[in-house]
C-alpha cells in the first residue's frame, strides 16, 4: 500500500513538471508577438515626398518673320491724256469725271465740216488724177504703135511715156491725199485707247482746241498700284519679302508684288518711291484710296519661344510639362523643336496653345501627372 502511494505521487509530480515545461515553452512566443505588435505601433510612418517647387510661364504663339507696314495711296499704273490729232471746234464731250469707258468708245467730237470738205476735195482730186492717168496711158499706147510703124520719132514716144509716168505718180499722190483726208475725218472723233476711268477733263464743248490738247485724262483700271515711300534705311528689306495690300475702306486685302522702285531718293524726305502692283483687283479698289502695304520677310509660321530649361529630352523625344489649368498636376506633352535661337528654343506652335502655362525650370525632377508648387512666374518670351 505504501509502494502504490509513492508511485502515484511520482506520477503527479511528473505531470506537474511536464505542464510547467509546456507552459514555459509557449510563454516566450506570446511575449515576442506582443513585443512585435508594440514595436509596429511605435514605428513612425514613411515620409511622403513634398510637391516640388517649379518656375512657370505662359506661352504665346508668335511669328519670327520680320513684318513692316507702309501707308500709301492707290494709283493707276498709267494715266493717258486723250487728245485730238487734229485741231478744230469741240462740239461734243461724251464723258465726265468718274465715268468708266471701254477701249474704242468715242469720248469727244470735233466739228466735222472742214474735214468733210477736205475729204470731198481729195476724192475729186483722185478722180481727176485717174482720168489724167488713163489719157496718158492711151497716148503712150498710140505713140508705141506709131513708133513701130515708123510714123513717130523716138523722142515723141519718150515724151508720151514720161507723161504717163507723171500721171501715174500724180494718181498715187491723190490716193495718199485721200487716205490722209479720211484719217483726218476719223480723227474728228476722239476714241478711248484703253479701258479706264475718267480722272480729269481738259476742255468743254464750244471750245476751239489744238492738236495734242488734253481733252480727258483716262486712268487705266486694269493695273491699279499702291505707291508708298520707303525710308532709305529699309530699302534692303524689300529683297525677298512678300507683300500684301489692305484697303483702309472696307478692309479688303489683296496679294501684291513690287513692280518698281525709284532709282534715287526724294531730296527732301530721303525716301524712295515704291510701286506695288495689286494682283486680281476688284471693283472695291478705287483710285485715291488709302492702302497699307505689309511686307513679310522670313518664315511666317507661328512658333512658341521657351527657355532651354523648359524642354526635357530623355531619348524619347523632346517634351515640356504643361500645368493643368484646373490644378497643379503637370502633364508631359511632346513638342517639335524647330531650332535653337540664342537663349530660346523655337517650338512649332501646334504643340502648345496661347495662354497655356508650362514649367520653365525644374523639369528634370518631374514625372507625368505629378503635383507641383509654382514658386516663380517667368515672363513670356518674345522675338
Amino acid at each position: 500500500m505504501a509502494i502504490r502511494s509513492i508511485s502515484l505521487s511520482a506520477a503527479a509530480a511528473t505531470a506537474a513538471l511536464l505542464a510547467a515545461a509546456l507552459l514555459s515553452g509557449c510563454q516566450p512566443a506570446g511575449d515576442e508577438a506582443h513585443a512585435a505588435a508594440t514595436a509596429d505601433e511605435a514605428a513612425p510612418a514613411a515620409p511622403t515626398r513634398p510637391a516640388p517647387v517649379v518656375s512657370a510661364m505662359a506661352v504665346r504663339a508668335v511669328s519670327m518673320a520680320e513684318v513692316r507696314a507702309y501707308t500709301g495711296t492707290v494709283e493707276p499704273r498709267r494715266s493717258v491724256a486723250e487728245s485730238f490729232r487734229v485741231g478744230g471746234k469741240l462740239v461734243a464731250r461724251l464723258v465726265d469725271v468718274g465715268d468708266r469707258v471701254a477701249a474704242g468708245t468715242v469720248i469727244a467730237r470735233l466739228d466735222p465740216t472742214d474735214f468733210d470738205l477736205a475729204l470731198a476735195k481729195a476724192e475729186a482730186a483722185l478722180t481727176a488724177a485717174t482720168t489724167n492717168r488713163d489719157r496718158a496711158a492711151a497716148d503712150e499706147r498710140r505713140g508705141a504703135d506709131l513708133l513701130a510703124k515708123g510714123h513717130a520719132t523716138a523722142a515723141d514716144y519718150d515724151g508720151r511715156r514720161l507723161a504717163l509716168a507723171e500721171a501715174a505718180a500724180r494718181l498715187e499722190q491723190a490716193a495718199r491725199e485721200l487716205d490722209l483726208a479720211r484719217n483726218q475725218r476719223a480723227y474728228a472723233d476722239l476714241v478711248a485707247g484703253t479701258d479706264g476711268v475718267v480722272s480729269a477733263i481738259g476742255a468743254e464743248p464750244g471750245q476751239v482746241v489744238t492738236a495734242g490738247a488734253a481733252i480727258a485724262t483716262l486712268a487705266e483700271t486694269a493695273a491699279p498700284e499702291v505707291r508708298v515711300a520707303i525710308p532709305e534705311s529699309r530699302i534692303g528689306g524689300l529683297d525677298g519679302a512678300s507683300a500684301d495690300v489692305s484697303l483702309w475702306a472696307g478692309g479688303h486685302a489683296y496679294a501684291a508684288r513690287l513692280r518698281e522702285i525709284a532709282p534715287t531718293a526724294d531730296p527732301t524726305t530721303r525716301t524712295y518711291a515704291a510701286r506695288f502692283a495689286i494682283d486680281a483687283p476688284d471693283d472695291a479698289v478705287r483710285f485715291g484710296m488709302t492702302a497699307t502695304v505689309t511686307l513679310t520677310k522670313g518664315d511666317p509660321r507661328k512658333v512658341v519661344l521657351v527657355p532651354p530649361t523648359a524642354v526635357l529630352d530623355e531619348g524619347r523625344g523632346p517634351v515640356v510639362f504643361v500645368i493643368d489649368p484646373s490644378g497643379s498636376p503637370v502633364r508631359e506633352r511632346p513638342v517639335e523643336v524647330l531650332r535653337y535661337a540664342g537663349d530660346a528654343v523655337v517650338i512649332a506652335a501646334g504643340g502648345l496653345h496661347d495662354g497655356e502655362r508650362i514649367v520653365a525650370l525644374g523639369v528634370n525632377r518631374l514625372d507625368d501627372g505629378e503635383a507641383v508648387r509654382v514658386g516663380i512666374e517667368t515672363a513670356t518670351l518674345s522675338p
